[in-house]
């Protein structure tokens, strides 16, 4: 085939995922001001949002797998038989205490949206936003009034729970105040365990997740924000857009194959920060600080004070990064120390360290060869095609797995 028929072909395949053949829609040098041109314009319509822990720490939720200054590194001095068991379903059977230890600290209600979740739902309010994907468990892109119609949390949330032996959704009005006294909540009809649904390691993911994959590909705009990349199936629906949609990571850290692409855009910092920059490019600033300033009426409950220290304020007067760092360290010791005073380990749950498995890594894919691409019949265009079905079938499949 000549260029002429595999450019047309290209475009074929292109139109089928709401897009039309080219080089790059973004004049170089990729920064904030060429963002802010590009989602100004035509071509920027369906902007999908994947999200991690690192949009939350700001308003003083720890992330989690942090090497040393996460939470799992700092359950792991405790008697548990792993860090993430807290997380594991067959240990909350044995031992539900130690998590809701956690949820008692981490409940809804307790925290503040940061501004960079207020920017999600400027996008919303834009008619841009089309699916935000979060790997977070706090409910803070709905304190933010982001419709839960254009939400989908990866590993669940504390936004609903359900007994998990008859699967009967548990009333919100009674199990908050269940949680917030310590108590261990308990299915109505079967006495069973009730757990919100956050998934746990063991269970699958929602099937919310796995529905919305293909809508990935009538992506004009994925942006990336706080997240490491390194939890899949969630990490590589960064790979599952069509190759010519620009990539956004507003991130502490390049991470993945983030900056591989010729229109990904490396806007390295704190989420907050950047996205205060992006508004202001965009012309949205005031708009944005209005947005923030209503989910001040979010937080139901006080956090205690840390050493005098405010959980969240403007992001131009949040101080040093030492200080920052060490608010959430104060949240992850209290956490740790909440755990450890609700962790009761008796002869069964011993036994049960050497005999629960670890949770199933799936970080590593394995790569696939086709029969025609073995016979070199396959044009590039066609190759870009199914590589994009394997790996959303692949998708699929890991998500209907364990995590």
């Amino acid at each position: 085939m000549d260029d002429y028929g595999m450019n047309l072909l290209e475009s074929i395949l292109n139109l089928r995922h709401g897009k039309q053949g080219r080089s790059s829609a973004i004049r170089e040098p990729k920064d904030i001001p060429a963002l802010a041109e590009y989602m100004k314009s035509d071509a920027c319509k369906n902007v999908y949002v994947m999200m991690g822990a690192g949009v939350s720490t700001s308003a003083g939720i720890p992330d989690f797998r942090s090497p040393e200054t996460g939470l799992y590194a700092n359950l792991a001095r405790l008697n548990l038989p792993y860090p993430e068991a807290v997380f594991e379903i067959n240990f909350f059977r044995r031992n539900p205490k130690p998590f809701y230890a956690l949820a008692k600290e981490l409940y809804p209600g307790k925290f503040r949206p940061t501004i960079a979740h207020s920017f999600i739902k400027l996008l919303s309010d834009k008619n841009l936003l089309r699916i935000c994907f979060t790997q977070n468990i706090d409910t803070l892109e709905r304190r933010a009034g982001v419709s839960s119609s254009k939400i989908i949390e990866a590993h669940g949330s504390f936004a609903n729970q359900r007994c998990i032996d008859c699967k009967r959704p548990f009333d919100d009005e009674k199990m908050k105040p269940i949680v917030q006294e310590g108590g261990i909540p308990r299915c109505e009809r079967c006495h069973g365990l009730v757990k919100p649904d956050i998934v746990f390691f063991g269970e699958s993911l929602p099937d919310s997740f796995s529905r919305s994959i293909p809508e990935l590909r009538k992506a004009d705009l994925l942006i990336i924000m706080g997240t490491s990349l390194t939890v899949h199936p969630f990490a590589s629906l960064a790979g599952m857009v069509p190759r010519n949609c620009p990539r956004v990571l507003i991130n502490l850290d390049q991470v993945g194959d983030l900056g591989d692409a010729e229109d990904d855009f490396l806007l390295l910092g704190k989420c907050d920060d950047i996205v205060v920059e992006l508004a202001k490019a965009l012309g949205w600033e005031a708009e944005l600080r209005r947005e923030w300033e209503m989910t001040a009426d979010s937080i139901e409950q006080e956090v205690e004070p840390l050493k005098g220290d405010q959980v969240q304020v403007e992001p131009e007067t949040l101080g040093t990064a030492a200080k920052q760092e060490e608010v959430v360290k104060d949240e992850v010791d209290l956490l740790t120390k909440e755990v450890e005073k609700a962790l009761v380990i008796d002869e069964e749950t011993t036994e049960h360290k050497e005999t629960v498995p670890l949770p199933e890594d799936h970080s590593d894919s394995k790569e696939r060869a086709t029969e025609e691409e073995s016979r070199g019949t396959v044009t590039p265009a066609q190759k870009e095609e199914h590589k994009l079905d394997l790996q959303e079938r692949e998708l699929v499949n890991d998500s209907k797995s364990q995590l």
